[in-house]
């Protein structure tokens, strides 16, 4: 019996790592990235959302929505899984955490509407059979693409997309011919690779939707554990598509002095006379909604998340495009760094969550490098 918050799931887990050949895919390591779905959802304004998860898993997700979500969130949960038996398992699990619909949603009952629409169908197929959504969820193991298409033809005009990738590897340049091929883009495996690989994740996805002229705008992304995260707002607007597009350039970083810019170009030279190195194309714009994340952070029940959410939100203040790494700084002009705090202070920066030694802040190299210089003046007066 597995308890994850306020849900029981009767699994037999194999032994051994997580794949997609068990029986009922049911991942530990992501109760993270449920819990923060739960508060996303309770932080919105949005009401009577018909929510699909195509690729329901254990189904564990959805159940935490029907029992964690406010009153009044959901009109309608589509779930579904490709698993044989799924539909049989759900409902089991239904009954083992009393989520009986006439107890939860009487009103829907006695409407006729039925709360739950429960399925064991290709996930493409489940959504293109189906009306609008105004929230959809795809986690996948592996890759978002194969889904991607259809979640955002099936998107409503206002709705909220929500992706994980667990392909890191081919987004922080392990790969470089799969990230081509499969995002499009040029991936560079240095400090700032998580950052990158992130924005070009939210590049690729914003490319499917507008082509059916649906502008998606990050509200809240970020790097935890294996994977990535973002959370979409959809607006059905051509204007807004051509803004988004115009924020798709190219993070271009020396490796000599560790300076970096956004480019439309990926072959310009660097102030120290050396040739940048480029990553992307990519999304340049914000990863965060710093109201919306300060809403969460006021509505947070998981002790877990709270330094997480306190982290994003400091973040948010300077929600810039790359970052310094104090360490990479410090090896290269061979000199202690000044402590951390200090150099925040000085800078004007906030910490980043890709890395525990990284800043973002608007001043340049050299500015962090004179910080450098000084503490080693001092040092060895």
């Amino acid at each position: 019996m597995i308890q994850e918050q306020s849900i029981k799931l009767n699994l037999e887990l194999p032994k051994g790592d997580v794949n997609r050949q068990m029986e009922v895919f049911y991942n530990p390591i992501m109760i993270s990235n449920r819990n923060i779905s739960i508060l996303l959802l309770n932080s919105i304004p949005n009401t009577k959302m018909n929510i699909a998860d195509p690729l329901a898993g254990s189904g564990i997700r959805s159940l935490r929505f029907l029992k964690e979500l406010k009153k009044g969130k959901i009109q309608q949960l589509f779930v579904n899984d490709f698993k044989e038996d799924f539909v049989k398992k759900f409902k089991e699990n239904l009954k083992l955490n009393d989520l009986d619909q006439k107890q939860i949603y009487p009103k829907q009952v006695v409407s006729g509407k039925n709360l739950l629409d429960i399925n064991s169908e290709e996930a493409n197929l489940f959504l293109l059979n189906r009306n609008g959504f105004d929230y959809i969820e795809v986690d996948p193991f592996g890759s978002p693409n194969p889904f991607l298409n259809s979640a955002i033809n099936r998107l409503s005009r206002e709705g909220i997309l929500a992706v994980t990738a667990t392909d890191t590897a081919a987004l922080t340049g392990t790969y470089l011919k799969v990230t081509k091929r499969k995002y499009w883009a040029t991936s560079l495996r240095n400090y700032m690779m998580h950052e990158t690989g992130l924005r070009i994740l939210i590049r690729k996805v914003q490319l499917q939707g507008v082509q059916f002229d649906k502008a998606l705008t990050p509200i809240l992304a970020y790097h935890k554990d294996h994977y990535f995260r973002v959370y979409f707002q959809c607006e059905k607007s051509k204007d807004k598509c051509d803004i988004i597009l115009k924020q798709e350039l190219y993070l271009l970083f020396c490796s000599n002095c560790l300076n970096f810019k956004s480019s439309e170009f990926n072959n310009e030279i660097c102030s120290c006379k050396k040739k940048f190195l480029y990553v992307g194309p990519l999304w340049s714009g914000k990863l965060f909604d710093s109201d919306l994340l300060k809403k969460m952070k006021q509505e947070n029940v998981f002790p877990e998340e709270e330094k997480f959410l306190e982290l994003l939100l400091n973040e948010s203040k300077k929600d810039l495009l790359g970052f310094y790494d104090m360490h990479q700084i410090s090896e290269k002009l061979k000199v202690n760094p000044p402590k951390l705090e200090e150099i925040m202070k000085k800078l004007k920066a906030v910490r980043t969550h890709f890395s525990p030694t990284g800043i973002k802040t608007e001043k340049s190299i050299e500015a962090i490098e004179k910080l450098f210089e000084k503490k080693k003046n001092n040092d060895n007066n």
